[in-house]
């Protein structure tokens, strides 16, 4: 069974940073891309970053581009997304999301295979 864990939200004033987790069991993680998606509350949910099954190729929203960075440990099995300089705007629930390496679509669109359950992070001003 197939298990992507987030963690490393809560509560940030502005300005501040944070770093997210996900942790991914069940499936071969080196096989995977993994992706950042987020959802405010009576918003559609929205890409925020993504990276290759390799580490190579991140790539970002223009919303998080320059204040954010998306890595991975293949050999831990975990994406993290870190995220500075946060807004009110950046206040969701972050979702992580992995894709199979040879299917169709593209990262940013998706489609993704697998999602977690999500972490809130609330940017107080």
């Amino acid at each position: 069974q197939v298990q992507l864990v987030e963690s490393g939200g809560g509560l940030v004033q502005a300005g501040g940073s944070l770093r997210l987790s996900c942790a991914a069991s069940g499936l071969t993680f080196s096989s995977f891309a993994m992706g950042w998606f987020r959802q405010a509350p009576g918003i559609e949910r929205e890409f925020v970053a993504a990276i290759s099954w390799s580490g190579g190729n991140p790539y970002y929203a223009d919303s998080v581009k320059g204040r954010s960075t998306i890595s991975r440990d293949n050999a831990k099995n975990t994406v993290y997304l870190h995220m500075n300089s946060l807004t009110v705007a950046d206040s969701a629930v972050y979702y992580c999301a992995a894709r199979f390496r040879y299917g169709s679509g593209s990262l940013v669109g998706g489609p993704y295979d697998y999602w977690g359950q999500g972490t809130q992070v609330t940017v107080s001003s």
